[in-house]
This record gives structure tokens, C-alpha cells and sequence, in this order.
């Protein structure tokens, strides 16, 4: 067996392995990995289930996904790989539709351009959930990773994913709604896959639209591939320039959203969150709970609370808010991160729907979406303030901090007291009036990522300072 001398790099993090190509993610690598999901594949599925692969814009994601491709083959599985790069929630949707042994899809979604990686998505549509990646995980140690021989190429096809995602997707929003409302959009691609997606669904929908970067770029322009504000300033500029109803955007492999008001204010996902799923109820007639991560809003629970709907919190990873879709009847599901999925759906998340809802949204009120958001965040009890602090350290003051809060949680922070202590995913402390603060170490970086929501501007500073400072009180003493 030959074995690569950097395969103990290969780390699995919420969603599938990532790392840097040509220092970990690497052919070999590659070879090693789609090995240990054929493992797990023979335990789960039959051989007349086919393997879908599907790839995003990265460099050399193709080649790899190409690989995978033939390491399946030579396993004896027949393969379909996509004919062009495509979004995650569209191979998704492909690997329940064609009942097949689930799919690969290579993505390091909205990381930057050095990066690729690969998940598995089980034939339920869905993340792969923990037990599933434990055992591919277990399987890795064990995996060969020379390159494959014999003759296999005719168990290896392409296939277009899209006609029937589509088909889909129009059966969740209301074309004619949409179509009636003749709305102007701009739509900033950021060179990802949903290019050829969200275009064709929003013409479809009569938008007039004014589409960029709508092509294949490895390097994402010098950016980044995420729907944020900083990659986002041309998708601002033209929406205010243009008095654009609205601006969409989505991340690398399609599935977390970018929206931007009529005004060019980019919409936190904890607002879109909020806007869709009074959306669904309000204006579509939906019902069912509410799911979010301990991440995100707590004005979820307010709009819950009234209209009579279920709240259920996770931890952070979508992987969890699928499962709970696949356990009971969700109306939404969301994390402030920029992922969500909504009844009728498949248990992943969706930016190219997302984007769609909203939309949508502003065709059934016929007012501007600034004012929809401003509705929703009342009718919540809002506003709250949020924010997150990305502190830089080392794997024993991550430690440290986590057993300090765990342990020994304090009484009160910033004059307010901790009514309760949840232990979920990191430590998240709720206050007495309403604010909370979760502290969660990344498992993939020296980060230790603390959320804030706050009551008010004043309080989640007040907060943020004095969390900063009681943290790097907490750095171990070196001997």
C-alpha cells in the first residue's frame, strides 16, 4: 500500500475535509479520501446505486473531482459526474432525485482560492451527519492512495443536474407573483457556480436584470468567494446607481445567500432569516418550527412565539439543522452564517432559493425591502445588535478559556446578570435581559470565535469589551 506522507493533515470539520491545494489537498489525498467514502458506501448502498460527483470553480477541482471519479469506478461503482461546475444544493437535490448512493462534491465554498475540499452528501440531500463522517473519518487511516489501474471508463458518464433542479426550485416560489412585480435586480455572481442558475431563474421569473462575473475565475477576481459586504461594493454601487428593487449574490458553490436593499444595505443572514420566515407564514400560509444554531438571533424565537411556532436551537452546523428538517416538520431553518432551508425543500442549504424567497417576498408586500425589514425586525421585538469577535489563540488558551467558562461562569458580565449557562456547542452564556454570548474555538484554526447579541449599540460593546479582557486574562502561564 503506498501511503501519502501528508495524509494526517486530512481533518474533517463541520462540513467535509478542506485544505490547501497542493500542500494537503493533494491527488493522492484525493485518491485516499473517496477511498474511505467507498468504504463506508459498500456499508450503505448497493452497486446499482449510482455515485454522482459535482465540482465548483476552484482550481483544479475538476481535475480531482475527475479522480474521485475513477477511484469509484475502479471500486466498481458506476458514476455520473457533472458536466460543468454546479452548486451544492443542486448535486443535492440530483443525488435524492436519481436515488442514488449519495454524491461528492469537491467546494471549499466560501473559503479563498488556495483552498478546495470534498463532502459527502447521503442520498436524503442533506449534510452528512456526524456518525457518517466518523466512520469515512475511521476509514482514512487505512486507505490506499496509489493511483487506480484496470479498465473502467464506461462505468464513468456526465450529466446535466440542472433541468431538474430547476423544475424543482419553481415548484417553491411563485413565479407569477414574481413575474407580476417586474422587479429590477442586479445579481453579482462572485465567479461561482450559481452563474447559469440564479440568472436563469430570476429571467425566468421577468426580472430585468444586469448579471457580473459571470464567469469562471480561480483566483474569484482577488476576492473571495462570500457574499459579504467587502466583496460585495460593485453589487452596492450598481443597485443604488440603477434604483435596483434588489442585489443577490451567492457564495462559491451556491448554497449561502448575499442580498442588498433598494437602499445598498447588505442584509445580515440574521435579518434575511427573520424577513423569510415571517415571509412563509405571513404572506404563504406555511407552517411549522423554526430551527436555528446557538449562533444565531434569538429574535427567531420572538417571531415564533408569535405566530404559535416550535423553536428549536442546534449546534452550529447545518449538518444539524438537516437533521431536525428530516425528524419533524421545519417552516425554516437558518444559521447566521448565511445558510438556509425552508418546508418543502431538501434538508441543505440553498442560496440560489434563498435569494429567490426574497424576491419573492418584496412581490407579495409590493413595498421596498428596506420597509420589510424594518417590519419584521418590529414585529420581533427588535432591534438586537450583534456581533462576532475572531480571537487569535493558541490550541491551550482556547483550552483554558473554554474550561474557565465552563467550570467556573461568571456571576454577571458588563452589570448583567447570567440567568442560565448552555452547554449545547461551546459555552453560551444568556443574560438576564435578553443578551447572550456564546464562545465556540474553531476546530480548524487558532480562533476562538465569541458571538454577541446584545439589547442595545452600548450594551454589546460594553459586552465585547469585557469578554475580550476576562479572555486574555485567562492565557495559561508558560513554564
Amino acid at each position: 500500500m503506498s501511503a501519502s506522507n501528508n495524509s494526517s493533515k486530512i481533518k474533517f470539520g463541520t462540513d467535509g475535509w478542506r485544505g490547501i491545494i497542493a500542500d494537503d489537498f493533494t491527488f493522492p489525498n484525493v485518491r485516499k479520501v473517496t477511498r474511505a467514502i467507498a468504504r463506508y458506501l459498500e456499508t450503505a448502498y448497493n452497486k446499482n446505486q449510482p455515485v454522482l460527483i459535482a465540482y465548483d470553480t476552484r482550481f483544479l477541482a475538476d481535475e480531482f473531482a475527475q479522480t474521485a471519479a475513477e477511484v469509484l469506478a475502479a471500486e466498481g461503482w458506476s458514476v455520473k459526474i457533472t458536466d460543468r461546475d454546479c452548486p451544492t444544493p443542486v448535486i443535492a437535490y440530483n443525488a435524492r432525485h436519481l436515488n442514488s448512493a449519495g454524491a461528492l462534491m469537491f467546494t471549499a465554498s466560501h473559503n479563498p482560492a488556495p483552498y478546495c475540499g470534498i463532502k459527502y452528501i447521503p442520498d436524503y440531500a442533506g449534510p452528512a451527519t456526524p456518525e457518517i463522517t466518523d466512520t469515512i473519518v475511521a476509514n482514512i487511516s487505512g486507505a490506499d492512495d496509489a493511483p487506480v489501474s484496470g479498465n473502467w471508463k464506461d462505468k464513468i458518464s456526465t450529466f446535466d443536474p440542472k433541468p431538474e433542479y430547476l423544475k424543482f426550485l419553481y415548484t417553491l416560489i411563485d413565479v407569477e407573483k414574481i413575474r407580476n412585480a417586474k422587479l429590477k435586480v442586479k445579481y453579482d455572481a462572485l465567479y461561482s457556480t450559481s452563474r447559469g442558475y440564479l440568472d436563469t431563474v430570476l429571467e425566468h421569473c421577468g426580472c430585468e436584470l444586469e448579471t457580473f462575473h459571470a464567469q469562471r475565475d480561480v483566483l474569484f477576481g482577488g476576492g473571495m468567494p462570500e457574499p459579504k459586504g467587502e466583496q460585495l461594493v460593485e453589487l452596492v454601487e450598481a443597485v443604488k446607481k440603477d434604483q435596483a428593487d434588489l442585489g443577490l449574490a451567492t457564495d462559491g458553490d451556491g448554497d449561502r445567500f448575499g442580498v442588498v436593499d433598494e437602499q445598498g444595505n447588505v442584509l445580515t443572514p440574521n435579518t434575511v432569516l427573520l424577513l423569510l420566515a415571517r415571509h412563509l407564514v405571513k404572506n404563504r400560509g406555511k407552517s411549522g418550527a423554526i430551527v436555528r444554531t446557538v449562533a444565531t438571533t434569538h429574535l427567531l424565537d420572538n417571531i415564533a412565539a408569535s405566530y404559535g411556532l416550535e423553536i428549536y436551537e442546534t449546534p452550529v452546523g447545518f449538518k444539524y439543522i438537516g437533521e431536525k428538517m428530516r425528524e419533524t416538520t421545519v417552516l425554516i431553518g437558518g444559521e447566521e452564517s448565511g445558510g438556509l432551508s425552508v418546508i418543502g425543500h431538501i434538508p441543505e442549504k440553498d442560496g440560489i432559493l434563498a435569494d429567490m424567497l426574497v424576491a419573492e417576498a418584496i412581490a407579495y408586500e409590493g413595498k421596498p425591502l428596506s420597509q420589510l425589514v424594518e417590519e419584521a425586525i418590529s414585529e420581533a421585538n427588535g432591534p438586537l445588535s450583534n456581533k462576532r469577535l475572531d480571537l487569535h489563540l493558541n490550541d491551550a488558551h482556547k483550552a483554558a478559556v473554554i474550561d474557565s467558562f465552563t467550570n467556573n461562569p461568571p456571576a454577571n458580565v458588563a452589570g448583567i446578570k447570567v440567568k442560565e449557562v448552555g452547554r449545547k456547542d461551546g459555552v453560551k452564556l444568556y443574560l438576564e435581559e435578553g443578551s447572550w454570548i456564546l464562545l465556540r474555538p474553531s476546530g480548524t484554526e487558532p480562533l476562538m470565535r465569541v458571538y454577541i447579541e446584545a439589547t442595545s449599540a452600548d450594551k454589546l460593546n460594553q459586552i465585547a469589551t469585557q469578554m475580550e479582557q476576562t479572555i486574555n486574562h485567562l492565557e495559561p502561564v508558560t513554564v
